[in-house]
């Protein structure tokens, strides 16, 4: 009896089962529960900086950052100005002048249909962008989790995905541009939905009368035309998609072939239906103008080597240690550890890098924010590749690499955090200042219209409500438009450029009545407002009209464009 009792009190007292082992038995046991409490971590810490992404909504670009984007003076405006204007004048499509929305109207639709309960505003516009940017996160998590599955408990759990997603939330180069309403955020969002919906299709087949597996067809079917017509760039991204399918089908021509072509020949269709039907009748000259506009650029233009090097050079906006990390990872991928080329995710992600920096060096205008395409996929396969080489094989090969890919992740990390935290500790707000200033005195003159003539005319309507047309761009001439639209007030970065006054000399005397600093660029640092005042016309003489608001029925119908009386006030 006493032997059994000591056998019963010795098995009380020493547990059993999985929960419970030791960690010299089942080390794979004790590197699982580690991985899970490193990724739950690593995500908290992504909410948390996520969310501090909200405040400040209406503060600047950061002054003094190392991206010189000439897109924090117009690009807000111009890519939403179609749900703006038709928000604050009833007229979606302004003849003559810059209409992007003709070729990209995707972006402008979304922001409408906030437009309409939430009203105008930046902070409206750039909370709906990190809203996207919240939607990439999710997916491009789901993307990767779905992509590095251990095939064993002992290969121990992945933490590419947290990883991944914890470098997005820190990166001081997302933390910028993901806060501004560009069109950039919403095409990452939909490539990577896509790359998903492909990795999870299945061949459309027929069975008592009804399609099996045809909702992942039509989602890839509608999203492939919604990226053209969210940025006309996002052909380029093609590629990485058609791969992704391709080892979906397990690398077979023929299965290939039924996966791919329902979604692309109906997405094709979708594409051609809106062109043939909507633009090609009525916005032909629009559509055109949007690439003729952008031909002032080229890599015919400079020596192509010279062009190639920069772009790729140009590649460190998103951060010197993640940019050398991703080269890095290749180097040892194909020296080392080939077996992560044949991950189909880390395929696809190196040809939607490769795409969009074709791209970049054909077009050869290295905007940092054209890189934010680039930085998602890159960042993604600097977490995959870290990853890998984490759970290399044998219990010491898999300490020193898992403490050298923590050293990695940690340095780009935190340097990036603390760049990120000095932007939201430091906001300015004297764009937003400058805009402001600009309708007061607007709407404090009862003598002018309150049309507003400036390359940045649209981001102050999306600030302040003031209708305005652009001074550069234009399927019209600029002296045409201004003739036809009869602005009040002429808003200019620094000075009035020559082509600009001999426009406008013609038909107005331009009176200085204000200026405001803004921003650190020296080429464009001073917001000048001009009271543009009639030659012809004794600005006494002009008599003030109440703004009228437009009835619904007279709102915009295709083809249809204000005229230059409803823009007077």
């Amino acid at each position: 009896m006493s032997d059994v009792s000591a056998n019963s009190a010795a098995n009380a007292v020493i547990p059993s089962g999985p929960l419970h082992a030791s960690p010299m038995l089942h080390p794979h046991v004790s590197r699982m529960t580690i991985a899970r409490v490193l990724s739950l971590t690593m995500l908290v810490v992504s909410a948390l900086f996520f969310a501090i992404h909200f405040l400040h909504l209406n503060a600047d670009f950061p002054n003094h950052s190392p991206w010189v984007d000439w897109s924090k003076y117009t690009d807000e405006g111009w890519y939403g100005d179609a749900a703006i204007r038709h928000y604050v004048s009833g007229h979606w499509y302004w003849k003559g002048d810059f209409n992007p929305a003709v070729a990209l109207p995707i972006w402008p639709l979304i922001e409408l249909v906030v437009f309409k309960f939430t009203g105008v505003s930046p902070v409206v516009a750039r909370a709906l962008t990190l809203v996207v940017f919240g939607f990439t996160l999710v997916t491009l998590y789901l993307l990767i989790r779905r992509h590095t599955r251990p095939r064993s408990s002992k290969s121990g759990q992945s933490l590419a995905a947290a990883i991944a997603v914890f470098l997005l939330c820190t990166s001081p180069l997302l933390y910028v541009f993901e806060r501004m309403a560009i069109l950039e955020p919403l095409l990452i969002a939909l490539t990577t939905l896509a790359l998903l919906t492909a990795s999870t299709m299945h061949p459309i087949r027929w069975r008592g009368g009804r399609a099996r597996s045809i909702w992942q067809a039509l989602l890839l079917m509608i999203l492939l035309p919604a990226m053209v017509l969210t940025k006309t760039t996002a052909i380029c991204l093609f590629p990485a998609i058609v791969y992704m399918l391709w080892a979906r089908a397990g690398y077979r021509i023929r299965p290939a072939l039924r996966l791919a072509l329902p979604p692309i020949l109906g997405g094709t269709a979708l594409w051609c239906g809106y062109f043939f039907l909507f633009v090609r009748p009525h916005y032909l000259q629009d559509y055109q103008y949007l690439f003729s506009a952008n031909a002032y650029t080229g890599i015919e233009l400079e020596p192509a080597a010279k062009v190639i090097l920069n772009t790729l050079t140009d590649g460190a906006w998103m951060g010197t240690l993640i940019y050398s990390a991703f080269f890095l990872v290749l180097a040892l991928a194909l020296f080392w550890r080939p077996r992560l080329l044949a991950n189909p995710l880390v395929a696809s992600l190196l040809l939607w890098i490769a795409g969009y920096f074709a791209f970049l060096a054909y077009h050869n205008n290295l905007q940092p924010r054209y890189y934010l395409v680039v930085a998602v996929p890159i960042t993604a396969v600097v977490a995959l590749g870290l990853d890998s080489f984490r759970r290399a094989h044998g219990r010491t090969a898999t300490i020193i690499a898992s403490t050298l890919a923590a050293v990695v992740v940690l340095a780009i990390a935190v340097p990036d955090a603390v760049q990120q935290i000095d932007y939201i500790l430091h906001p300015t707000y004297e764009f937003e200042a400058a805009a402001h200033g600009i309708k007061r005195i607007v709407l404090a003159d009862k003598t002018h219209s309150h049309l507003i003539l400036s390359i940045s005319g649209s981001d102050l309507t999306l600030m302040t409500g003031l209708p305005s047309i652009d001074d550069d761009f234009g399927t019209l001439d600029l002296d045409r438009r201004v003739k036809q639209y009869r602005p009040g007030w002429y808003a200019a970065w620094n000075d009035v450029e020559d082509d600009k006054a001999d426009a406008l000399t013609p038909l107005y005397h331009l009176e200085r009545v204000a200026a405001f600093p803004a921003y650190d660029d020296p080429d464009r640092d001073l917001l000048i407002l001009y009271r543009l005042d009639s030659v012809t016309v004794p600005p006494s003489s002009l008599r003030h009209r109440a703004r009228r608001r437009i009835p619904k029925p007279l709102r915009t119908k295709v083809g249809q464009q204000p005229s230059s009386d409803q823009l007077q006030h």
